[in-house]
């Protein structure tokens, strides 16, 4: 089993190459692609130092910045393993959680997993407004989707090659989230939730994400529920006979 880890880089050079030690430590076959959305700092640099050192690291770069849409687009496209984890540059998502998180996808559960920061793990206390509106956005969306996801939002979203292969993005920026929960829902992609830490950060460490963005977040969910063309459904695995 071959782990790919999409790594959308914009400005992370504080934080960067410890996030990339720390997937580095987890104990499991992976390929890391990171994908470098035209940083004006020096992230670029770190990216293609430590690649240099590490062969199962591949850095692709945007020459103009799209968005973390495209960047975990471009990742995907490029992957060459069997499951997909998108990890964001920071340290809010905790490598280490990648063992719970393939775990349903192992065991022939799942095919599609979020890792929810509200279903019990140790997390930071801060930000209540970005709490309401995650969870705002979240009900949104499984209104639409008939999930019962608590966090929509999540960076974790861990995926089979097979749903990937399906999915099609076209969000260039942070409605790529909708847009993901919305294709795997219409696919029938078998979708787990799974706890997570989360050490989130504030806006003098670094954090993007802010209020105005969850309007096309919103945008997207209509969207992609509503509006947005087919999506090739996901084949049902065998089942035992007789059942």
């Amino acid at each position: 089993m071959l782990l790919s880890v999409i790594v959308p880089v914009y400005n992370e050079e504080r934080t960067l190459e410890e996030l990339l030690r720390r997937v580095q430590n987890v104990d499991l076959e992976k390929e890391i692609i990171c994908i470098d959305d035209a940083s004006r700092d020096g992230s670029f640099a770190i990216l293609t130092r430590v690649a240099a050192e590490n062969p199962n690291i591949r850095v692709l770069r945007h020459e103009v910045n799209q968005g973390k849409g495209a960047a975990i687009r471009t990742g995907l496209r490029a992957i060459k393993g069997d499951i997909a984890v998108i990890q964001d540059a920071d340290l809010e998502y905790d490598p280490k959680e990648y063992f719970v998180l393939i775990g349903p996808i192992l065991d022939g559960r799942a095919d599609v997993v979020f890792g929810s920061r509200f279903l019990g793990g140790p997390h930071r206390v801060h930000l209540f407004f970005h709490y309401l509106a995650n969870k705002f956005l979240t009900f949104v969306s499984n209104v639409f989707t008939n999930l019962n996801l608590t966090d929509m939002e999540t960076c974790y979203k861990v995926m089979r090659r097979e749903v990937v292969e399906r999915l099609n993005l076209e969000t260039n920026r942070f409605g790529v989230e909708p847009e993901i929960t919305a294709k795997v829902a219409r696919m029938r992609a078998r979708v787990y939730e799974v706890p997570i830490s989360y050490s989130g950060r504030d806006f003098n460490e670094g954090k993007k994400i802010g209020w105005k963005d969850g309007f096309p977040a919103l945008w997207a969910i209509l969207k992609f529920n509503l509006w947005a063309g087919s999506v090739e459904p996901l084949p049902r695995p065998d089942r035992p006979a007789g059942r």
